[in-house]
């Protein structure tokens, strides 16, 4: 079985290229890993990463693709590799975001290359959109409306990660907030004016915001938070809350945000703007934003092959 390290060198900033090389060496080494048994690539552009790992999957060999970048060169590896049964997603975290990770363990198990060589392999369910397959979550409004604003701040002097975030959640809330949307969740429409609607197959996004604190990979639904539209004091008060994950409790918006959030499960969803505006909504499929004037989500149950780190997938299976 082969082992495919696709780097992106310029998620996190640097390029880890070399670096991976030698601690590879050194981990396949100990590990009796041949040279042979496993590779490290560079993409060069956007797309890059997709095209290398359908590239290695349709081959029909048993093949591993390490995502060694974002949460972006993931989701472009997971839409390379997908269709075929013959091969299995990991993810090395070297972005700037890395939420898929945070559903499983931490930073520091999945950068242990001893156990993701000794990874076992778990399927779960993607969600397909009409901008291609995601594993994580599928936003629309206020937050992906501030991801989408944050690489501008981040050309400018002394703004990093935080701060860009930061001038980014400040520049949104000065704008007019909120769009009328046509939501269609299975068969059930519903028209509300919404500060965000967040479309959820794992608990985290946007840096480790716990938007749907009971979601389950492998369950074959969607978990869907739609938050209305209210005034800055009441974003203010609700924010924390829903950053933690404490709105969501046992299958149920607690009740001092009910008037705020609400909660459904579903297995397919469409967005359309009702609101008459020209202008399109941000929309963002694992942390990937794009305008559009229409959303469609529906869920793959089971599609995904992952790979785990040996003993996060043993936590992982023991809980389950």
């Amino acid at each position: 079985m082969k082992n495919i390290f696709i780097v992106n060198p310029v998620a996190g900033g640097r390029d880890v290229s070399d670096e991976l090389a030698r601690a590879l060496s050194i981990t396949a080494k100990e590990g009796g890993i041949s040279q042979e048994d496993y590779a490290i690539t560079r993409t060069t552009r956007v797309g890059h990463a997709r095209e290398i790992a359908e590239a290695y999957a349709k081959t029909g060999d048993r093949v591993r693709l390490f995502s060694v970048g974002g949460d972006g060169t993931l989701n472009e590896i997971i839409n390379g590799a997908y269709p075929y049964k013959n091969a299995a997603v990991g993810c090395i975290p070297y972005g700037s975001g890395n939420d898929f990770l945070r559903n499983f363990g931490s930073k520091e198990e999945f950068l242990d290359l001893s156990d993701q060589l000794r990874g076992e392999e778990l399927d779960i369910d993607l969600f397909q959109t009409n901008f291609g397959v995601g594993a994580t979550i599928c936003s629309a409004g206020l937050d992906a409306q501030i991801a989408h604003d944050i690489p501008r701040f981040r050309r400018m002097p002394l703004c990093g990660g935080e701060t860009s975030y930061r001038l980014s959640i400040l520049r949104n809330l000065m704008r007019p907030l909120g769009r009328t949307l046509n939501i269609t969740m299975d068969n059930e429409t519903i028209t509300e004016s919404c500060l965000m609607t967040t479309i959820c197959n794992c608990g985290y996004y946007g840096g480790g915001f716990r938007a749907a604190p009971e979601c389950a990979m492998d369950d074959g639904l969607l978990d869907v938070m739609v938050v209305r539209k209210v005034s800055l004091p009441r974003i203010a008060k609700i924010l924390p809350v829903y950053q933690k994950g404490l709105h969501i409790r046992n299958g149920e918006v607690i009740p001092k945000v009910r008037d705020v959030i609400s909660f459904s499960r579903c297995r397919s969803v469409t967005l359309e703007i009702s609101d008459g505006k020209k202008e399109p909504i941000i929309i963002t499929v694992d942390g990937e934003c794009r305008p559009t004037r229409e959303l469609t989500v529906e869920i793959l149950p089971l599609a995904g092959r992952i790979v785990l780190p040996k003993r996060v997938f043993a936590r992982h299976s023991g809980r389950s």
